[in-house]
């Protein structure tokens, strides 16, 4: 970096501070150009950056033939000003330019770019366009949720004054195994009329509630996208209702926060809402994830709009056939060429800027197989996208972690590129761990694979021993209430006639489809429910499960819920009193998982002869599956053993747990049987019962978990 951009960079965001004439010089007007003193630019910043005496716009096309600043008044169509940048304000490809005296708070900005159109080679420019800056850092037009922008897909953006005070907040550098992830859409958190909160449906709103999450004991939050969508794209009514794009997967602006989640206009102050969330949630010990579509852009394909990317280069930053047409492995019409250089750079600086800026913790890759793919589409051995964000400096605190599949069929779960930096999205968990709870035959085999940290998928020797995210429920498919309530998926409220969303559910509706009065199905429903969240909590690597499954939350069947913002995607809040039994099992289970290190990690030999980890198959079918988990405390101080029963038979099953030295006993901790509890869990006020001679009787399909004292 050049000495003169080093002092210009230090005083970018100092508004008040006196320039000393020295430093001035650098920075005096050298051309005027519509009316505006200008001169060329900080070539290496990205992006509208505001200074002291002006502004810094900084765009680059590698095929562009000339490039226009436009300038808007405050939600207007029509620009008052149009800035030719002059071809000696263009180095490389890079076009560079101060305007002297402008109020970031007084305009918006888009760009013009003339150049070739020829679809056969990719080429789309068009003089006529307005086209929004990448880099933006904030967005115009998308302020009201489900408000369609006035001048339909032309957006503007805004020049964002970076003065947020973090009072020496951090990242809260939480290890991967002592994580319970929380996945969430942030509107349909609390936009529910029962949430309670202030500000439903956004980022205050969110806010609202983490003392829940706090009192819950999870410890990180996974928010669905929060980059600039637009949820009218692709507007339809079905049966009287509006259907949106809810949850945000088609990305307008990467590098822009979505303002319509926020409670109130932040003009010029876009994501000051956000990271007083984030804020927040590191002060209650809670780390903040993003789930981030770096895979496809909202712009779709040959019949999609032209507003950005493919306004500046669209043959650089879109995977093209060799005819011009675009390759589909998103599903969403468009892929980004991630491994071109410089879509590269954008993705690093992008992340970069999130965790420099908004201090996030975390980043979920949505369909992460598309970074490692060529820009012909083809798999790479050692992409270099990914293996550049491992080796990161910025990013080497921060988690991530890999959806490791994509919508071209490429399915890399145990075999993603990591250098042992990477963690996945553990589908394998999901699928093996569904069909083994709904009672499949002879799948304790795998399922102790899974439960025990899936470690032939992970060799540690590679790829640690954090690389597993287990989940069982997640966003996309049935929440934890409808695995076991439903046999098929019901998605007509889609309005593709229930031909959207997997079909490969793995659920158990335990006798009777949807909802029902049948009390002993709903008790089924409820024991299964706790099953789950008992295993999940009990296995190793990271646990990650969808918010509303800890008490019930239901998507009435439909497992495909991008499109409803309303009651079948929002949290009832209602069930949470409804189902309090159900939320106090995942409280304790959490609290459970916390107390006992030998869970989550390897703590050191256990002095009683008990391995690290005992996996111990029932007989018939191997309807009773037992891990028994060894090592020292936290403390180091005494021996520490759980033991995880799982019974997926539908008879009751009897076993002696192993023989222990005298004076010591196995102790039950959970039982969601309800043999040895009322309630699954012991009250408060009472003590964990004795496991009599060592031998249990565990009901049908129940989980137990005991403790050696």
């Amino acid at each position: 970096m050049s000495e003169d951009l080093k002092e210009n960079m230090a005083e970018l965001q100092d508004d008040n501070k006196v320039i000393s004439p020295m430093r001035s010089i650098h920075m005096v007007p050298m051309d005027k150009i519509s009316g505006f003193e200008v001169r060329p630019g900080m070539y290496e910043v990205n992006g509208a950056t505001a200074i002291p005496c002006g502004v810094n716009f900084t765009v680059h096309s590698f095929h562009a033939t000339s490039c226009e600043l436009l300038l808007f008044r405050r939600m207007e169509d029509e620009p008052y000003a149009v800035i030719p940048f002059p071809e000696n304000y263009k180095i490389g490809k890079v076009y560079s330019m101060i305007v002297f005296g402008l109020n970031i708070e007084d305009f918006e900005y888009a760009y013009r770019l003339d150049g070739p159109y020829d679809m056969k080679k990719g080429l789309m420019f068009n003089k006529n366009n307005y086209l929004l800056d990448i880099y933006a850092k904030a967005v115009s037009g998308q302020r009201i949720w489900g408000v369609r922008n006035k001048d339909g897909v032309s957006y503007k953006a805004r020049v964002v004054k970076e003065d947020f005070d973090w009072m020496n907040s951090n990242q809260l550098l939480i290890p991967m195994e002592d994580l319970i992830i929380y996945e969430m859409h942030v509107r349909g958190f609390t936009q529910h009329s029962s949430s309670g909160v202030e500000y439903p449906g956004t980022f205050l709103g969110l806010q609202e509630k983490i003392k829940y999450l706090k009192d819950l004991g999870i410890n990180a939050v996974e928010l669905m996208p929060i980059f600039e969508f637009d949820e009218t794209k692709d507007h339809r009514e079905i049966n009287g209702k509006n259907l949106l794009d809810y949850w945000g997967y088609n990305t307008v602006s990467f590098f822009a926060p979505n303002t319509s989640y926020t409670a109130k206009a932040e003009y010029n102050h876009e994501g000051t809402e956000l990271k007083k969330l984030i804020m927040e949630l590191h002060n209650n010990g809670i780390e903040c994830f993003l789930d981030v579509v770096f895979n496809h852009t909202a712009e779709g394909n040959e019949m999609g709009s032209c507003f950005s990317f493919k306004g500046f280069d669209n043959n650089i930053y879109y995977m093209l056939t060799p005819d011009g047409h675009y390759y589909n492995f998103s599903g969403c019409g468009n892929t980004l060429n991630c491994n071109h250089p410089i879509v590269q750079q954008m993705i690093l600086e992008c992340l970069r800027y999130w965790t420099t800026v908004y201090h996030i913790d975390g980043f979920r890759f949505d369909l992460a197989t598309i970074l490692g793919r060529n820009e012909d589409g083809s798999p790479m051995n050692n992409p270099p996208l990914l293996k550049s964000l491992a080796f990161d400096p910025i990013l080497g605190n921060v988690k991530l972690i890999a959806e490791a599949w994509d919508a071209g069929g490429l399915y890399q779960v145990g075999s993603f590129p990591a250098w042992n930096r990477w963690s996945e999205w553990n589908g394998r968990y999901r699928d093996e761990m569904r069909d083994f709870l709904k009672g499949d035959y002879n799948l304790s085999g795998l399922a102790a694979k899974r439960i025990t940290g899936s470690k032939d998928l992970y060799d540690p020797q590679y790829r640690g021993n954090n690389a597993s995210v287990n989940f069982i429920t997640c966003h996309d498919g049935f929440t934890l209430w409808d695995l076991y309530s439903y046999n098929w998926k019901h998605n007509e409220a889609n309005g593709w006639n229930n031909t959207d969303g997997s079909d490969d559910n793995r659920s158990w509706n335990c006798g009777e489809e949807g909802e029902t009065q049948n009390e002993e199905i709903l008790a089924l429903r409820r024991k299964l429910v706790k099953n789950a969240a008992a295993v999940l909590m009990m296995s190793r690597g990271t646990p990650m499960f969808l918010a509303g499954d800890e008490f019930c939350n239901t998507q009435y069947g439909n497992n495909n819920a991008y499109c409803q913002d309303n009651e079948i995607s929002w949290l009832d809040w209602n069930l949470l009193e409804k189902n309090k039994d159900v939320y106090r099992f995942f409280r304790y289970m959490i609290k459970l998982r916390k107390d006992h290190d030998i869970i989550r990690k390897d703590t050191g030999c256990c002095s009683l002869g008990f391995p690290e980890i005992q996996v111990i198959e029932g007989d018939n079918n191997c309807k009773v599956l037992r891990i028994i988990y060894a090592g020292r405390n936290r403390d180091n101080t005494r021996d520490d053993v759980v033991c995880l029963a799982v019974n997926v038979f539908w008879e009751e099953q009897e076993f002696y747990l192993p023989s222990l030295m005298y004076g010591m006993g196995w102790y039950v901790a959970v039982d969601t049987g309800n043999r040895y509890f009322t309630n699954a869990v012991p009250d408060e006020w009472e003590r964990m019962p004795l496991l009599e001679g060592g031998k249990i009787r565990m009901a049908p399909r129940s989980v137990c978990v005991l403790v050696l004292k």
